[in-house]
């Protein structure tokens, strides 16, 4: 059974995330875990941003897990990860091996995430990626 990264903050219980969740899930068996980056706003992102965020990001998870289990049609996960999405995407793949990542975006021109780069970090640490973007 296929392990499947969720990456999302924002975007997680959306409908382009849902969707792909769905198309997954009916390709293949898998387990989905959503890892959330935790999000840090304003000085916090350059003065302590690892202090900030986690309630944010711990009610995302409790939010989009049980709409993206209903999608899947079995329990999703949820992990918090650092501020820094490559960094949290790197710790989620080196502690739990995942098989694949699916990054889930704002538009282009809104998207901190693809303005670093983050399918294209990820694709080059060894796993296949599909990102998807809100409309």
């Amino acid at each position: 059974m296929d392990r499947v990264l969720l990456v999302a903050c924002r975007t997680a219980a959306g409908p382009a995330l849902r969707e792909a969740v769905r198309a997954r899930a009916a390709k293949s068996p898998c387990r989905f875990t959503l890892l959330v980056p935790r999000p840090c706003h304003g000085l916090h992102r350059v003065v302590d941003p690892e202090d900030h965020g986690w309630r944010e990001a711990q009610t995302v998870i409790e939010t989009a897990c049980p709409i993206l289990g209903a999608v899947a049609g079995s329990e999703v996960t949820g992990m918090i990860g650092s501020h820094d999405p490559v960094a949290a995407v790197e710790d989620a793949l080196n502690l739990q091996g995942f098989d694949e990542v699916i990054v889930s975006t704002l538009p282009a021109r809104a998207s901190r995430w693809l303005h670093i780069d983050l399918p294209n970090k990820v694709a080059g640490m060894g796993v296949r990626v599909t990102r998807v973007s809100a409309r």
